[in-house]
């Protein structure tokens, strides 16, 4: 089998947690990286959903040993200087700030290792983002 590293975006992450119907399915032959940011974003959204009553005490503990159980099969990323600078440079196209670390992350840990990477976001503007990057998206 012929393995891929991916890029985890947090709206991936949430729509899987949150076993969303149109969860993107995360493939066993993706080698997964993302942003340290991740499970920051990621736990933000399941304690509003928490304080939204939209997820009771214990399904936000359910969550919250998935999160960790997905992030100890990530390739987490520091988020470095020269990440937070390139993330604050411009951009081809409309990027919001976490957005754009995600993005900025993407694009340097690919340079670095060398390794195209797969972008996975349900982020449409995102998407375009890293298309207009030279990133392949998905879905």
């Amino acid at each position: 089998m012929d393995r891929r590293r991916a890029y985890l975006d947090s709206s991936v992450a949430c729509r899987v947690l949150m076993r969303e119907p149109e969860a993107l399915p995360l493939q066993a032959s993706w080698d997964l990286v993302a942003s340290e940011l991740l499970e920051v974003e990621v736990r933000r959204t399941l304690h509003r959903l928490s304080l939204d009553r939209a997820l009771s005490a214990e399904g936000l503990a359910l969550r919250i040993g998935e999160l960790r159980m997905l992030l100890s099969a990530v390739d987490q990323v520091p988020i470095s200087r020269a990440i937070l600078n390139r993330a604050a440079g411009p951009m081809p196209t409309p990027v919001k700030t976490l957005d754009a670390i995600h993005l900025a992350t993407a694009l340097t840990w690919s340079e670095y290792h060398g390794v195209e990477v797969l972008f996975l976001t349900h982020d449409r503007q995102l998407a375009t983002a890293a298309r207009a990057c030279g990133l392949t998206a998905y879905p």
